[in-house]
């Protein structure tokens, strides 16, 4: 069984600006990418239990 880790913080209070927002979409990238690999190590089944499909692991962030 696989745990994917949900604990990080979003978000930066008190800054703005462009380098904050591109930072925040490298960010949100590469938990949707993490999210993806994981999600592709299960098998069908173990996706079905939790209400997904092959497609929906595949293209999710997207």
């Amino acid at each position: 069984m696989s745990a994917i880790d949900t604990n990080r913080v979003l978000g930066r209070a008190g800054r703005t600006g462009t380098f904050s927002k591109l930072v925040d979409a490298v960010i949100a990238w590469n938990d949707a990418r993490v999210t993806r690999n994981e999600l592709a190590k299960l098998s069908d089944r173990e996706l079905t239990d939790i209400g997904l499909t092959r497609y929906d692991a595949e293209h999710m962030g997207l």
